[in-house]
């Protein structure tokens, strides 16, 4: 039995990726570390709360004792590191909660890990770690061309730079110590779970309920859209038959501008839920500091190495993901209700 750390994985991603491992594999084992801060939620996992092959436990990945009794404990295979602060809003407020976390709390695992798994100079067969990373970490592109592994890192925004200087450690942790490791770097991720601060889900949750929709700037910000399953897909890839020390990026060749983006939503939401949702609701809003005009990943070499390709066009994607938030507005009440996340922490803090 194969056995997982996943840190973050009460996240969008994190928890995305825990349910489809346990529901494609038999023989592994996660154990899920989590700090619970306003972007991680156990409603996430209900579907796999009671699998006894999923360990929930609440703690920082800036916790070096912590995570060595883990390792001690568990004796992990792999570590794969969602574990992030990762709104650009916030990390233009607070850029030291950025830089501690996504910074100091990778050096954090990668020294753990390096601890459990090497023994003079001989590491842990089979053993790797998968930093999760964006696309955000190239800066931003013009109207053509496409990012690929080899583009210079150019981050614009506090949280891109903390992600590229966590990527830069595990690199030279890489390249020092020969540690087995990989970096994918993803584009826009959508889907199930996405707290609703970013984009998607904010729409979603904003014309259900008449609000307005704040669109920066003139909206012509273009990202490339990766359905959150595609994207658990390519990390399970790259974690198994990545070759060590390589890094690898994850598109979905679905770019759209965000404008378009919402204007799809309310086209949507305007036949499912009620006519009284339209264009009328957007405004514009003073756009955001640094704010990268356009993003978009060239995700042949994924392809060519490791037969994985995007399977969800955006069109498909964005309908699976409206039909979720709508099936599923408990969620959205209890992810964004206070005495829900206290709730979680007290309940965990003293496991």
């Amino acid at each position: 039995m194969k056995k997982y750390l996943v840190t973050g994985g009460a996240g969008f991603i994190g928890s995305n990726f825990v349910i489809y491992m346990l529901k494609k594999h038999d023989d592994i084992q996660i154990v899920n570390l989590d700090k619970l801060t306003y972007a991680g939620n156990l409603e996430n996992l209900k579907s796999v709360e009671n699998d006894p092959r999923h360990i929930f436990v609440q703690g920082d990945i800036c916790d070096k004792e912590a995570v060595t009794a883990l390792f001690e404990k568990y004796d992990f295979d792999y570590v794969i590191n969602f574990a992030a602060e990762s709104h650009v809003d916030r990390s233009i407020a607070e850029p030291e909660i950025f830089a501690k976390t996504n910074v100091l709390g990778t050096v954090n695992l990668l020294n753990c890990a390096k601890a459990a798994w090497e023994k003079d100079g001989v590491w842990k067969e089979g053993a790797k770690y998968l930093q999760v990373s964006t696309d955000e970490v190239y800066g931003s592109l013009g109207e053509t061309g496409y990012f690929m592994e080899t583009t210079p890192l150019d981050p614009h925004s506090p949280y891109s730079s903390s992600k590229a200087a966590a990527d830069l450690f595990v690199k030279a942790y890489g390249d020092t110590y020969k540690m087995p490791v990989n970096i994918t770097r993803c584009s826009n991720n959508y889907g199930p779970y996405q707290f609703p601060e970013k984009l998607i889900p904010l729409m979603i949750n904003n014309a259900k309920t008449g609000k307005h929709l704040p669109v920066y700037g003139d909206g012509m910000q273009v990202r490339d859209w990766l359905y959150v399953e595609d994207h658990c897909k390519a990390i399970d890839m790259v974690c198994t038959s990545g070759k060590l020390g390589e890094v690898y990026n994850v598109g979905g060749h679905n770019e759209r501008p965000n404008i378009f983006i919402v204007k799809k939503i309310i086209e949507i939401l305007h036949d499912k839920v009620s006519s009284e949702i339209n264009e009328s609701l957007i405004k514009h809003v003073e756009d955001r500091k640094g704010h990268d005009r356009r993003y978009g990943i060239d995700p042949e070499k994924i392809k060519r190495d490791l037969g994985w390709y995007p399977e969800t066009p955006f069109e498909k994607g964005i309908v699976l993901t409206i039909n979720w938030y709508l099936e599923n507005e408990d969620w959205m009440k209890n992810v964004t209700s206070g005495d829900y996340q206290k709730y979680y922490r007290e309940m965990y803090k003293n496991r």
